[in-house]
């Protein structure tokens, strides 16, 4: 019984070791200088990124807008650290 109360932990350890990390986002900012609706592609200053299916788009207001409408302007886009596919792009407010 002790060797199987000590194999469940174990188990149990290694599962959440598995999953440290898991959720992190990092933000990628810069102006949109242009987006591939037939690949999903928003490209944000110099770096290129693929966008969820399920991204959310807003724009200064807090309202959804489609992508297309942010193109030219700043924005932050909030990317998953390890499948790198942008989950949501928010227009900078103006200062």
């Amino acid at each position: 019984m002790k060797k199987f109360i000590t194999l469940a932990g174990v188990t149990l350890i290694m599962a959440g070791a598995a999953y440290a990390g898991c959720g992190i986002k990092v933000p990628v900012s810069g102006e949109v200088k242009a987006y591939n609706a037939e690949k999903k592609l928003l490209t944000v200053g110099t770096e290129a990124i693929t966008l969820a299916p399920t991204a959310k788009i807003i724009n200064a207001a807090g309202k959804e807008v489609k992508i297309t409408e942010l193109v030219g302007k700043k924005v932050t886009v909030s990317t998953d650290k390890h499948n790198k596919k942008g989950e949501s792009v928010t227009e900078q407010k103006k200062s």
